[in-house]
């Protein structure tokens, strides 16, 4: 791909950015050099406090088709048949699943055409979902020797575990429809609307306050691996730091006012 031509394009629209995968010619495959660029501009958002909500999308009739198995079989013939430059991109690729969840604006994936392996993965790893009628989404490593156990992290924790099994043992593409039913899509739109729903849903949550989903989003992610007293404990401690913030002190004082916030104003 020409120098020129970025692999990941961002514009924005207020407080939402829209971040969307620009190799259709690769089926937007999460390659070295894709994961590089998506690592950066997540980096450049964790840094712009003005963004309040994400939008992920994709250029081409399909979302990601996963890591470039290309230029994973390149190395096959390294003095260690490929094990460490493998682990190495298994690494990489974790990161930026990693930056997605530690982002403090939250990300909403808009999905058209088919999501696979480590392109599910990014899907899952994202807060929202919203799908195009005619997406698709799965984990087809099974079926060429290559369990999707990277895939199978993100997707284990936004689908129940026997959907996610299945999905992993089979290697079968799920349609939206079932991919709604088992929570990994929040909501379908008619074919070729999801980005436009993905937005108007990023717009909703860019007017709430910013700071309380800083709080909020960590918190959610933390206390889902704790048991029920550790969650409580975890929760507890977040809403009373919550509570001090200046934006929790303008919203509850609007609420009983009955206005609305001015989260701009507040220090």
């Amino acid at each position: 791909m020409s120098e020129m031509q970025p692999l990941i394009r961002r514009r924005d629209e207020a407080a939402v950015a829209i971040l969307t995968l620009a190799d259709p010619a690769s089926r937007n495959s999460l390659s070295e050099a894709m994961l590089a660029a998506l690592d950066e501009a997540l980096g450049e958002l964790a840094a712009d406090a003005s963004v309040r909500a994400v939008v992920l999308a994709a250029e081409g009739p399909v979302f990601s088709s996963g890591h470039n198995l290309k230029e994973m079989q390149a190395h096959r013939n390294d003095p260690d048949g490929g094990q460490a430059r493998i682990a190495a991109l298994m690494g990489q690729c974790s990161a930026v699943m990693m930056r997605i969840t530690r982002l403090r604006a939250p990300v909403i994936a808009a999905v058209e055409g088919l999501a696979t392996a480590a392109g599910c993965q990014l899907v899952a790893s994202c807060d929202l979902v919203v799908a195009g009628a005619e997406a698709r989404f799965c984990t087809p490593g099974v079926g060429m020797g290559l369990f999707c156990s990277t895939p199978a992290v993100a997707l284990s924790r936004a689908v129940a575990a026997k959907p996610a099994m299945e999905m992993l043992l089979t290697g079968e593409p799920i349609d939206a429809a079932k991919a709604e039913r088992i929570g990994l899509v929040n909501r379908v739109t008619d074919k070729g609307e999801a980005l436009g729903e993905a937005l108007a849903l990023a717009r909703r949550i860019a007017t709430r306050s910013a700071e309380a989903i800083a709080f909020g989003k960590p918190a959610f992610q933390a206390q889902a691996g704790l048991p029920l007293e550790g969650a409580y404990a975890l929760a507890s401690g977040v809403m009373a730091e919550n509570f001090l913030a200046a934006e929790a002190k303008e919203g509850l004082a609007a609420f009983l006012e009955k206005r609305p916030p001015s989260w701009g104003d507040v220090s």
